[in-house]
């Protein structure tokens, strides 16, 4: 119940400064996904289960507060921190390098999974345009944020979640 309410608590802080913070530094109104570090950094941290539902209430308050399609958000959320939580006990802990792939990973895919509900269902087919002035700018942005961002997620994960290994979480150990 305490792993539930910390990750609850640390979905809450950073659906905030996603929504305040990062807007406000926002260059050429393209601003850094904190959500997507979030979902990642989970999923690695405590397994598939603990980023399945990371995801889902991050997709949850995104679609509460932003989207038109609701359920959208949730289900993607949902599956990033799913697929991330199959790295689970796989990186190194002083390792960054595994963090930093899944985030650009994932981000790349956030941002295809928006041009394709938000812009191609809508007749707007320019995705070189799309790539070239909003994807590979917050690919980069949210690629310095992850940097910055992964070593507090650590900290706060490793300090308040008791985690428990289990061989069903990791993508290299199951039989």
């Amino acid at each position: 119940m305490r792993n539930k309410a910390v990750l609850l608590l640390l979905i809450i802080v950073s659906f905030f400064l996603q929504c305040t913070l990062m807007k406000g530094i926002a260059v050429g109104s393209v601003s850094p996904n904190l959500l997507v570090v979030l979902c990642v950094s989970i999923g690695l941290m405590c397994g598939r289960s603990s980023g399945l539902f990371a995801g889902f209430f991050t997709g949850l308050l995104v679609d509460l507060f932003y989207s038109y399609y609701p359920g959208v958000h949730a289900a993607f959320y949902m599956y990033l921190g799913f697929a991330s939580g199959f790295f689970y006990k796989i990186y190194y802990d002083d390792d960054i390098k595994v963090p930093i792939l899944l985030t650009v990973v994932g981000d790349f895919a956030y941002n295809f999974f928006t041009f394709v509900f938000l812009f191609l269902l809508q007749g707007n087919t320019d995705f070189f345009f799309y790539l070239r002035r909003v994807i590979i700018p917050e690919i980069i942005y949210t690629l310095v944020l992850a940097a910055l961002v992964y070593r507090i997620y650590y900290k706060v994960i490793r300090r308040f979640i008791r985690v428990k290994f289990k061989e069903s979480d990791s993508l290299w150990l199951t039989k």
